[in-house]
């Protein structure tokens, strides 16, 4: 097995980490179910569920990253006591990196697409129904959308053959520090349009009345559910990040600056699209349509629309290539730690690999639509696969690492704190263990069985 790589700086870590973390779940999903559930009152919730549920767990997996120096393919055989099965988790990880990227390439692909249309005017003097069939069109032609999603690939695999220091920590320190700078322009465009302070007030003054109209054990969920998946935790898309980094620093105060970038990402988005959609009178609470339908309509209405909104999908492009390029390193991480491939051949078996498991995604809005609807009338492969990960894989591994993190027959608890507090920097608090041994593995649980009785009842 080739030489063990290690992050250039803490910052490439940091941004990297919060790369994996910053996806389409902070700047696609969050401004949809923070208009869907009343704006800043369930920003707050929301907040309050990202410190006792994703910190604590993302701790774990960056110390069972850090002190096995392997990814979640290997982590487990090398820390678990002799004799147990542990390492049985390994396949809920690896599974779930590639069932992840078994969409992800596809909606990485329709951004990416999307800068293009923005950029040559194809949505100029569109009336709303038309923009709404670009769309429309798009998904309904498999050519257009393999082709995008293999530039996506393509682009990733890319990245990470260039190596960690060079490609995977270079190129995402530039992609996140340009999306960081064209999120503030594209915040201080839509703060400063006409009409924007309705969506200011919206967004960022708490309205508890829209909480109790929608049922406050609802919006305790979805806020729940947000904190949870939003940070990728579970399938150990984390723990490969903590086995590149030195012993320098705490891993709790680690783990508060990557939710804190998370964090401020998300929230920016909503500063973009909350002021802009009640600027031109647009219902903020459209759902997955808001990105490709509704902002579309409100670039169109915006003077110099056509330079904010390719900047827009731009900056929807990096956020979906950032957690990209991290799960494709994990990837191949996994076929080097297994079967001792160099990172070249990894590359070029896993990219074939990728390719082929992306297509059902892409049949499935099209060639397949009418004859696989996985999960009922009007369902596509994409709901399938995106249920298999967002409510099995990712609160299952979450449960997995939390157990044996804590568990006497597992790690331990004594191994996993003197692993999470090594270095400078903020502790892991002693007075959690309790909560993390009994309490956070129970609200794992009851995430999981609640996604389900959503999901069929």
């Amino acid at each position: 097995m080739e030489k063990r790589e290690t992050f250039a700086s803490r910052l490439g870590f940091i941004l990297i980490s919060a790369g994996c973390a910053i996806g389409l779940g902070n700047v696609w999903r969050f401004p949809y179910i923070t208009g869907k559930y009343g704006g800043a009152a369930f920003v707050l919730i929301y907040l309050c569920f990202l410190v006792i549920l994703g910190i604590p767990i993302m701790v774990m997996e960056f110390s069972v990253g850090r002190a096995s120096k392997r990814s979640a393919a290997r982590s487990f055989h090398v820390l678990e006591p002799k004799g147990s099965k542990w390492h049985l988790a390994s396949y809920v990880a690896i599974l779930g990196n590639y069932m992840l990227m078994m969409f992800y390439t596809t909606v990485g692909g329709w951004m990416l697409s999307y800068i293009f249309k923005m950029a040559t005017g194809t949505f100029k003097n569109l009336t709303p129904d038309e923009v709404g069939s670009v769309f429309n069109n798009m998904l309904a032609n498999p050519g257009e959308m393999t082709f995008w999603m293999i530039v996506t690939v393509f682009l990733g695999f890319g990245v990470c053959s260039m190596g960690l220091r060079n490609g995977v920590e270079r190129i995402n320190k530039t992609m996140m520090s340009l999306l960081f700078v064209i999120l503030i322009a594209l915040c201080i465009r839509s703060v400063t349009l006409d009409g924007a302070s309705a969506g200011l007030k919206f967004y960022l003054i708490p309205d508890f009345g829209k909480i109790a109209e929608n049922g406050i054990g609802e919006v305790l969920y979805a806020a729940m559910g947000q904190a949870f998946f939003t940070l990728s935790l579970g399938i150990g898309a984390m723990a490969i990040f903590g086995s590149y980094i030195s012993k320098e620093h705490s891993l709790t105060g680690e783990c508060i600056n990557i939710c804190a970038l998370d964090t401020t990402v998300a929230l920016m988005s909503g500063l973009v699209i909350f002021p802009a959609c009640f600027a031109f009178g647009v219902d903020p609470g459209e759902g997955p349509g808001l990105v490709f339908v509704t902002l579309p309509n409100v670039f169109n209405q915006m003077p110099a629309g056509q330079l904010w909104g390719s900047l827009f999908f731009v900056f929807m492009s990096f956020a979906a290539l950032s957690t990209v390029i991290a799960v494709f390193e994990n990837i191949l991480c996994f076929s080097m730690e297994l079967w001792g491939w160099s990172r070249k051949k990894a590359i070029l078996i896993n990219l074939v690999v990728i390719l082929i498991l992306s297509m059902p995604c892409v049949l499935g809005f099209n060639v397949l639509k009418e004859t696989i609807q996985p999960l009922g009338a009007g369902t596509t492969i994409q709901d399938l696969e995106d249920f298999i990960i967002s409510n099995n894989l990712l609160p299952i591994g979450s449960l997995l690492y939390l157990l044996f993190c804590t568990n006497r027959y597992g790690w331990g608890w004594k191994n996993f704190i003197a692993e999470a507090d090594e270095g400078k920097g903020i502790k892991f608090p002693k007075w959690a263990r309790f909560y993390v041994t009994y309490i956070l593995p129970v609200i794992v649980a009851v995430i999981l069985i609640v996604s389900y009785i959503q999901k069929f009842a």
